[in-house]
């Protein structure tokens, strides 16, 4: 770890960005956060929303020890910019993430953990995140309500329709106290079923937050999605424009 890292703040904020993944589903010659959209690849978008916040002493990101491609971005070498050695689940990376800040970053500082393919989030929804949940005793995530109707399958046949107003769809930023995320993540090493933060979380007998997010903070799975994405981008900044 540099010395690079504000101590300005008694409280700080941390950005970890897992960003060690294939991306598999966008059939592609590299993973899906070197994919070029609007000029920039996927991460470099991600990682300039959370430069444009102003608010983070660091974004520590997770990326491949084989990976070939980070090297050759112009952000892989801003002065808030920290890499760590990515993992084999997301889970993995996330802790990696953190370790890789652990001696400048206090047990009560807040890390938003935010996913490299979603390069759409505007930095308005940092600042709720972060504005709501400040005084919050465990922290909470972006979610949008979901407003389809949603079946439970088993073996291609309905067995019945679940309550969507109880349902909300997971996003990212997830924000949680340094010591607090660190220590759920111990604790679920080697459990496929954490498969964000919030949920490691909860298996601490810990109820996250539900913040409502931007329904154009998207993540992009598969290969249409990078256009909408652009469209989106587009309409960010005529609504930022005006």
């Amino acid at each position: 770890m540099t010395s690079k890292l504000s101590m300005t703040q008694s409280i700080r904020y941390w950005a970890v960005v897992p960003a060690a993944g294939v991306g598999k589903r966008m059939n592609a010659d590299r993973p899906k956060q070197y994919l070029e959209l609007a000029e920039k690849t996927v991460l470099e978008h991600t990682l300039l929303r959370l430069l444009a916040a102003d608010v983070f002493s660091a974004i520590s990101v997770a990326i491949s020890t084989e990976d070939p491609y980070w090297s050759s971005l112009a952000t892989a070498t801003h002065p808030k910019i920290v890499r760590a050695a990515g993992g084999k689940e997301r889970a993995d990376s996330v802790l990696s993430a953190l370790t890789a800040i652990r001696t400048e970053a206090a047990d009560v500082d807040w890390v938003l953990v935010h996913d490299a393919a979603r390069p759409c989030l505007m930095p308005s929804d940092i600042h709720r995140l972060i504005d709501t949940l400040n005084n919050d005793e465990v922290g909470g995530i972006l979610a949008l309500p979901s407003h389809d109707t949603l079946k439970n399958v088993q073996n291609q046949y309905i067995t019945h329709t679940v309550e969507r107003n109880k349902i909300w769809r997971a996003l990212t930023p997830q924000m949680f106290r340094y010591g607090v995320l660190k220590s759920a993540l111990e604790a679920s090493v080697g459990n496929l079923a954490i498969t964000d933060e919030a949920s490691a979380l909860e298996r601490q007998g810990l109820q996250p937050k539900i913040v409502e997010g931007r329904p154009d903070n998207i993540k992009i799975t598969r290969p249409e999605d990078l256009a909408l994405a652009e469209f989106f981008m587009r309409q960010q900044l005529m609504e930022i424009t005006g």
